[in-house]
């Protein structure tokens, strides 16, 4: 790893030669030359360090309806960048490649770029915000707040694509740099235990608090065969985001075998449609199947029920929103539109 990759971190308290780490909800207690659960943060003779400062494993440019998210600037391009490191462990992590990767070889990959070269490639290729993704992002949050500093200054917006397991003080930091967040709800508090390496409770307490404090919230559910798809688990999980909000959109999607559940069946289809069912029997207003093309991909007015946006994958055709607005009867949608 390049020197330069290599800073001081922030939030944590020094113990006698130990460090406790609070970025996020697993706060790691870590031991001199050991590292943090996310495999990103080490304690350096008593000074904990991020690893992976600038250190880019992946740089993309994606449609914003990729992340998922179908309420923020529908149609427009993200610049989407991340690091290695993650601070869950789930067994179907569709990135493991990049997530895993320094908890499971101790290595840390990647080429150093400066925020400013972020920020410049990003309004170069004609992209309207930069998407902090793959992997997640609170493990380079050193990094993803000098780049959304200066990505604010040039009039790009900021989304995170996130686990929510980001620590009280982090998220308030970041909060006002912060234009949207996709948060993944991933199961009941048995399921994080079992597959993730984590809790519910700390990522229902960040979906509230974004939401409450003025960032725009969508949430994606993927649902893995008898772990996380019983009518139980689904009226749950919609009741609680109901709780918060019936706005905010919720992207139901399929799970494909991946990393270490290899040999557990895709997600059939009336899965997701159960899903979709238990969101609108909740009362919210916008459910998504995230990755079944063709079936509940469309934004509907959810007064007039008129087709606002439609889409094929991650194409829109047509978009008849305005300013935030249903072109037919007026009715607000949430959203950021412009």
């Amino acid at each position: 790893m390049a020197a330069e990759t290599i800073r001081e971190a922030l939030f944590y308290k020094k113990l006698d030669g130990d460090v406790m780490c609070g970025l996020c909800h697993q706060q790691c207690h870590i031991r001199p030359e050991k590292r943090g659960f996310c495999g990103v943060r080490e304690n350096q003779g008593g000074n904990l360090m991020t690893l992976v400062y600038g250190s880019l494993i992946a740089a993309n440019v994606d449609p914003i309806e990729k992340k998922p998210f179908y309420h923020f600037l529908p149609g427009s391009l993200a610049y989407s960048i991340a690091t290695v490191g993650c601070n869950f462990r789930c067994l179907h992590c569709q990135n493991a490649d990049i997530s895993q990767l320094p908890r499971e070889t101790g290595q840390i990959p990647g080429n150093f770029v400066s925020p400013e070269s972020v920020v410049a490639e990003a309004s170069a290729l004609g992209c309207q915000s930069i998407a902090y993704t793959y992997s997640e992002p609170t493990v380079f949050f050193e990094y993803a707040f000098d780049v959304a500093t200066l990505a604010h200054e040039a009039s790009l917006k900021n989304v995170f694509v996130s686990n929510g397991y980001i620590g009280e003080e982090p998220a308030e930091k970041i909060i006002p740099l912060l234009d949207g967040i996709n948060i993944d709800l991933k199961g009941d508090d048995q399921f994080y235990r079992k597959v993730c390496g984590a809790k519910l409770e700390p990522v229902k307490h960040n979906i509230d608090l974004f939401y409450k404090r003025g960032v725009h919230v969508e949430v994606t559910t993927l649902l893995i065969p008898g772990l996380n798809d019983s009518k139980a688990v689904l009226a749950d999980l919609a009741a609680f985001l109901a709780g918060v909000s019936m706005d905010i959109p919720w992207h139901i999607s399929a799970f494909y075998p991946m990393y270490k559940m290899r040999d557990v069946p895709r997600t059939r289809p009336d899965s997701i449609r159960r899903g979709i069912a238990a969101g609108l029997d909740a009362g919210l207003k916008h459910v998504y199947a995230g990755n079944l093309s063709g079936e509940s991909d469309n934004t509907i007015c959810p007064k007039c029920k008129e087709p606002l946006i439609e889409r094929s994958g991650y194409q829109i055709l047509k978009n008849s929103v305005i300013d935030g607005h249903c072109s037919k009867c007026n009715t607000p949608l949430y959203g950021v539109w412009s």
